[in-house]
């Protein structure tokens, strides 16, 4: 098989340059301590070439048959270590005994999905370097009071240092997306656990962000609050303006509240 079309309904851009999938493959820093590097959708190998020449074990998963097909052709090196499936469906267990990196052009439709499994698995991954969507790079990056600032943006920041590194024009894709693209790196800071109940964290936040131009003590109605938190002074901000902090202290006022009714 010499050729491999991209396909539409698994949202395929294959990256044509190879400075720019040489700069995503150096871009991985060993940050963590890591010795294995998991690539997602590496599509026909653009970057998996350059990451062969890092000192990482390289691992591969990939939904499309045919991609497989072209991998375990030129990549005889990577036999038993390319995987076809799913990246959001597949148990990963042959490296969650270990810590490993993600790298990867993330198709655009399931980017989201994708860091919210990094997210379960963050004890695992203190790295991931990826190319997505402009719009959504530049939300995950974004501080607070930034109308780009978003659910993701606080999730993420949460346990990961986020760097936008460098935009990548429609043109170096076949086909060409609509809408440019960017490559950022997450570094897993110190946080080992934020100091509160994570699932009433997740569950604060995406419902603050849900009603982002309401006040908090509207936007959280759905969430039964306790009535004394109700008049705390941070009910009078939006979403936006709250910090990665000022949603755990947010978190532990409600939870407290919540074990005294």
């Amino acid at each position: 098989m010499s050729i491999v079309r991209p396909k539409k309904h698994l949202g395929q851009h294959f990256l044509k340059d190879l400075n720019i999938a040489k700069n995503i493959a150096e871009a991985l820093t060993g940050h963590g301590d890591y010795q294995r590097v998991l690539e997602v959708g590496p599509g026909t190998g653009v970057l998996t070439q350059f990451l062969l020449s890092n000192d990482f074990e390289l691992h591969l998963i990939e939904i499309d048959r045919d991609s497989v097909g072209f991998l375990n052709k030129n990549f005889p090196e990577l036999t038993n270590r390319i995987v076809e499936g799913d990246f959001l469906k597949v148990n990963v267990a042959a490296l969650e005994a270990h810590k490993f990196a993600i790298i990867g052009n993330f198709p655009y439709n399931i980017s989201s999905q994708i860091f919210f499994k990094v997210l379960d698995q963050k004890q695992h991954i203190p790295e991931v370097v990826c190319m997505i969507q402009k719009e959504v790079a530049d939300r995950l990056v974004s501080p607070p009071g930034s109308k780009a600032y978003g659910i993701l943006s606080v999730l993420l920041q949460a346990y990961y240092d986020i760097e936008y590194l460098f935009t990548v024009e429609p043109g170096v894709f076949n086909p060409p997306p609509k809408v440019k693209s960017a490559v950022i790196r997450l570094k897993r800071n110190l946080t080992e656990s934020i100091d509160c109940d994570e699932r009433l964290f997740r569950r604060i936040v995406k419902q603050a962000f849900q009603m982002r131009r309401k006040t908090l003590r509207n936007a959280l109605k759905p969430i039964n609050l306790p009535e004394q938190t109700r008049t705390l002074p941070i009910m009078d901000s939006r979403a936006e303006q709250l910090s990665v902090n000022e949603f755990v202290n947010l978190t532990n006022e409600i939870s407290r509240w919540q074990k005294k009714e």
